[in-house]
């Protein structure tokens, strides 16, 4: 592993401080877990990870352990799931078995299990369920939304417009529009792309995933105890979701205060509703808290993963210009340039489908998902988890499965297109996960993506500033989240 001196000195802060927070602890029964490389005393693997690119370590060691082995981060077992096969079996074929999630302490620190991406048991059963169904009668899959997402679109063209083909960096033009989609559907409204709060809101969210993402996320995520005393860049993520935190509840506040339960506006009044509908069951899992959370939970989400892969499609169509100008040629064909792109064009136009599936394929904006866990001792090919174990569904290694793509190092729209160059769906395609865990906001960003994409090249044609096979496709982070590499290009009129 490379480490610098930075690294090293907090390495053996971490070890001593370990040291004592683990004096006295004994050894639960680990049940049977898989075979993995051996762990040294409190360091766990850590050795045998680069924590700059935790996903290509991990993916590394299956091929000599197999495609289930275990993984200790410090003192911490984890089972890594690698390869469709293995990955479909437990969060598919065992889905109950393999609902809880997992051990995440860059942010469970911060939610303490509150909200749903980190909550688990009938907590997160309940609120799961109050969420698909708020977010569905606020228009996702409905003409509503696709209006709404539509009219994003408009904004960005017209953003993009104003850069006269000048170059720019992209990132946080992206992020602002896709960040106004789920914020139309959870605060009502959209924003001005130079609104200040606006602007403070992407601008956290980028640096938190940028953050987690990074070695100091993962170092922070292998030793919470140790790392939560150390200085470092790791407690910038904590500030930052805490600002994001007072951000939403300002809000909330202003909801609160105009209320109306006879004319729910969005997300936030429909938990308000909730709310007053069950004020007297103490059991309820509905309280400001918990909305405060959530909300938090479905902007974080719904901004950062959607602009990533956009960003992450537009610089590989720079790459392979011969393909930006097929997916611009059928859009002629099926649009034409004077009406916006819809849900409905997406049936006719395979290639571009197959394009954004391959992007999602190729990009793995989340390689790693997000940590699982077994609800109960679970038999799983031999062995046993005990309830609570850790697993790491590696998505990385399922999208670069040779089993299921002919070429999985190489980009290739054919991996979704069949010999007649119809759209052919892949079970190996988890860019959302699988399984009972899956995105609840799948629909929504499968709409978002197509829409913002082919709005996008429907009017200008993105032209890089330097030789397309000089353009690295390599993340430039590599951890909870893929970052890919800052760049900038031009947007030519068509």
């Amino acid at each position: 592993m490379d480490i610098g001196a930075t690294t090293l000195i907090l390495l053996v802060s971490c070890v001593s401080c370990l040291l004592l927070f683990l004096n006295g602890k004994g050894q639960k029964n680990r049940g049977h877990l898989p075979p993995g490389p051996c762990p040294l005393p409190i360091l766990g693997n850590l050795l045998q990870l680069d924590t700059k690119d935790i996903v290509q370590s991990l993916h590394m060691l299956s091929k000599r352990y197999g495609p289930i082995f275990t993984i200790h981060l410090g003192p911490r077992p984890c089972v890594v799931l690698c390869g469709y096969q293995a990955v479909k079996e437990a969060l598919v074929d065992q889905a109950e078995e393999f609902s809880a999630r997992g051990d995440l302490p860059t942010f469970f620190r911060f939610t303490q299990g509150n909200g749903i991406v980190l909550s688990n048991g009938e907590k997160w059963k309940v609120l799961r369920r109050f969420a698909v169904q708020t977010l569905r009668n606020f228009g996702m899959g409905k003409r509503s939304l696709e209006e709404r997402i539509q009219e994003e679109a408009r904004c960005l063209v017209q953003e993009l417009a104003q850069t006269q083909a000048a170059p720019f960096d992209p990132t946080f033009l992206i992020s602002r529009a896709t960040s106004n989609v789920i914020c139309s559907i959870v605060f009502g409204d959209r924003f001005d792309y130079e609104d200040r709060n606006f602007l403070t809101l992407v601008g956290l969210i980028d640096q938190i995933f940028h953050l987690v993402s990074s070695g100091w996320g993962q170092m922070y995520n292998i030793f919470p105890g140790p790392m939560s005393y150390l200085p470092g860049p790791h407690n910038r993520i904590f500030e930052n979701l805490e600002q994001l935190r007072l951000l939403v509840s300002e809000r909330v506040k202003m909801h609160q205060e105009s209320f109306d339960p006879n004319c729910p506006r969005d997300f936030i009044d429909c938990f308000l509703l909730r709310m007053e509908q069950e004020n007297q069951d103490p059991l309820s899992y509905f309280h400001t808290e918990t909305l405060v959370m959530t909300t938090h939970n479905l902007l974080f989400g719904g901004t950062e993963t959607v602009s990533t892969t956009l960003r992450y499609g537009f610089l590989i169509l720079m790459k392979y210009p011969e393909i930006q100008a097929k997916v611009q040629a059928e859009m002629n064909w099926v649009i034409g340039r004077h009406r916006s792109p819809c849900v409905e064009d997406r049936a006719h136009m395979p290639y571009t489908d197959a394009v954004i599936h391959e992007v999602q394929r190729f990009s793995d904006v989340l390689p790693m998902g997000v940590p699982h866990a077994v609800t109960r001792d679970t038999q799983f090919r031999g062995f046993l988890l005990p309830e609570g174990t850790n697993v790491i569904p590696l998505l990385f290694s399922v999208h670069k499965d040779p089993t299921q793509f002919k070429d999985p190092a190489t980009f290739d729209p054919a991996h979704f297109l069949d010999e007649r160059g119809g759209f052919r769906k892949n079970d190996a395609f988890m860019a959302f996960s699988a399984g009972k865990r899956i995105c609840l906001g799948e629909g929504l960003a499968r709409i978002e993506l197509f829409l913002l994409f082919t709005t996008v090249l429907q009017c200008f044609t993105l032209t890089p500033l330097t030789r397309p096979e000089e353009i690295d496709l390599s993340p430039l982070l590599s951890g909870l989240g893929a970052v890919p590499h800052p760049y900038e290009f031009r947007a030519v009129p068509r």
